[in-house]
């Protein structure tokens, strides 16, 4: 069953009306109703295309938070073959919020991670909504290090709203862990290339995307805290998120233009929930892409250029 956005009312009304004839016709077999549904679905695919060419950053948010965009175990799934999960970190346990292991991309042996949010209410509980503990960050730092020692490229896969806030997180060296991770994606050897899926939240998101490559999906979002945080701290508001949104420049649009990332991957009309298959068939061919500019590489120049990249940001602004 699809899932409309607030903004997407024009869209909803043409299209259950659609449904509607549908329904119609195959009750009334001798009723030809299909020039009418051609000429409403025209209208409705019009509607989405004006509605989605001018989207604020605020509904770019929404967008990116749809409960039916593909989250990471399905890039996982599209992507990845003979994929092995690892769990745990070695010192606490195992953490869900961050699903990583090894497998083979386009034939090619990988390390992949990602933060997973679930997609029903089971799933949501047991990755706790893609918000990681301390623990998943050291799992994080495991297995970019078994990638290191082995020589595999790395691909984190970006969606979370941030690290889990939570009292216990704290006590067992949040930002430590947060910091580890960070610094394990500076250090690597190899080529590691980030995709923001979905949401990209604060130092949780920057734990796995400081990247020599950072790709972000087109109506993702990528920021140093969410527009309902921003809107409590400077008007203590939060229904000013979108006045914060737009002033904290998230979109995957205004990111390319301030060098923040790389490349803009592209989504069908309506956002990559309404064809799943083609927003993993594009998230594949830019990252094959970006992994292809280190072919030949040193493990030393890989380190520098990931370094110059981020030494780089704000200095040609």
């Amino acid at each position: 069953m699809r899932s409309y956005l607030d903004f997407e009312k024009p869209v909803a009304e043409l299209e259950a009306k659609v449904e509607e004839l549908k329904a119609m016709g195959a009750r009334d077999g001798a009723v030809s109703i299909s020039e009418e549904v051609g000429r409403l679905e025209t209208k409705a695919a019009q509607a989405l295309a004006e509605v989605y060419a001018n989207l604020t950053p605020w509904q770019k948010t929404q967008v990116a938070r749809h409960p039916l965009r593909p989250h990471f175990v399905d890039y996982c799934a599209g992507l990845i073959t003979e994929f092995s999960p690892l769990a745990g970190d070695r010192s606490f346990g195992e953490d869900e919020a961050i699903v990583g292991g090894f497998g083979r991309f386009r034939g090619r042996p990988v390390c992949v991670l990602g933060q997973e949010k679930g997609s029903t209410t089971e799933t949501r509980l047991r990755h706790n909504f893609g918000m990681a503990k301390p623990e998943g960050y050291r799992k994080a730092v495991r297995l970019m290090e078994l990638a290191d020692r082995f020589g595999l490229p790395v691909l984190a896969f970006v969606d979370t709203a941030g690290a889990f806030p939570g009292i216990e997180a704290e006590e067992r060296g949040q930002a430590e862990a947060i910091a580890r991770s960070t610094e394990a994606c500076l250090s690597l050897g190899v080529p590691n290339i980030a995709l923001v899926i979905g949401e990209g939240g604060s130092g949780g998101a920057i734990a796995i995307a400081t990247a020599n490559r950072v790709l972000m999906l087109e109506h993702a979002i990528y920021g140093v805290i969410s527009p309902e945080g921003a809107a409590s701290i400077l008007w203590r508001d939060q229904g000013r998120a979108h006045d914060a949104a737009t002033a904290m420049k998230i979109t995957a649009q205004d990111l390319l233009r301030l060098g923040i990332i790389d490349t803009i991957v592209p989504e069908a009309t309506g956002g990559a929930h309404r064809d799943r298959e083609a927003a993993i068939a594009a998230a594949g061919n830019a990252l094959a892409a970006a992994l292809a500019e280190f072919d030949g590489v040193g493990a030393a120049e890989i380190r520098d250029r990931r370094a110059a990249k981020f030494l780089e940001i704000g200095r040609k602004l």
